[in-house]
Formats: structure tokens, sequence, C-alpha cells
């Protein structure tokens, strides 16, 4: 894991990664299937295409997710990187139009497999840690070490369940 930022306005970023006993070719389905994010992650409830359908830069989704200390909450985002088999970023739309937060997956290949790693960024858009950081200002670098450690957690179960879904297969 790698993590930098302390602050919301620095763009804080986690980072894991993983190795798959399959080459990228054969993980990419798996990083790409947006509609099985929610067998994948704990927060993510329901996801489905808006446009395409299919995993091209400027496609759209909308992702549902839900949080015991957040609620419920649903988002679009538009897919910003589609490098098969190499990348695949997507920026969620915040309230004001800019990105509340990137998330991207990479694949390399290494040791005969796959080092697929995932990476988010909050910001610089405003999000629902930005509401919770005006109510509680003096405790900014807390909760978003809070929230970059939920993610960390997450992200490694996320790249988990990709695993065993290409090697299982």
């Amino acid at each position: 894991m790698e993590w930098t930022g302390a602050r919301y306005a620095d763009g804080p970023t986690v980072e894991v990664s993983t190795w798959v006993d399959a080459p990228p070719a054969a993980v990419w389905p798996a990083v790409v299937d947006v509609v099985a994010m929610p067998s994948q992650s704990p927060e993510v409830v329901q996801v489905e295409w808006l446009d395409s359908g299919r995993p091209e830069v400027g496609a759209r989704f909308r992702g549902h997710s839900r949080h015991d200390a957040l609620g419920s909450w649903s988002t679009v985002s538009e897919v910003v990187e589609c490098e098969e088999p190499a990348r695949f970023a997507w920026a969620v739309e915040g309230p004001d139009g800019d990105a509340s937060a990137t998330w991207r997956f990479s694949l390399a290949v290494e040791d005969g497999g796959t080092r697929l790693s995932e990476w988010v960024r909050l910001g610089p858009g405003r999000s629902g840690l930005s509401l919770a950081i005006e109510r509680m200002p003096d405790r900014e670098q807390k909760i978003v070490f809070v929230r970059l450690r939920e993610f960390e957690t997450n992200m490694t179960g996320t790249l988990e369940a990709i695993r065993r879904r290409v090697e299982g297969a």
C-alpha cells in the first residue's frame, strides 16, 4: 500500500497491488466489467452503463453505493483512460462538475503473470468527504486518513476478488 497527501486539497491518493497468475489479456475483462463491481466492493451496491455499455473513453456509468457512516449515494463516472490491456480509469463527477475522485486500474506483465494495481485520488472536486471536513475542519487530516485506510482495505478486497475470478476461470 502506498498513499500520499494529508489534506483533501492536496489530492490524496492510495494505491494497492497484487499479482495475478494470468497474462494481462486474461485479467483485462474482469477489470473493465464495471457491472460486476458490487461483487468486488463492500460499498458498491449496483452499477449500470449509461451510454455505449462498453469500456471506452467517454463512456459513462452510474454507481450506487452505501457506507454505514455516510449513507447511500449515486454517482456518474466517465471513463477517462482505456488502454487495453494496460490501463482503465474513470473520473467520478462531483456536485460542482469537477471530479470528486479518479480511480485507475493498471496491469503490467510480471513474473509470467500480471501485476494488478488499483489507485484512487480524491478531488479536486467536492465530495461527501468535503462535507465532513467542512463540519469538522480541525479534524481534516484524520478524516482523510481514515477514508484512505477504508479505501485501502476495500481496494485490497477488490483486487483479491478479481484475482480469484480470473484464476478460477
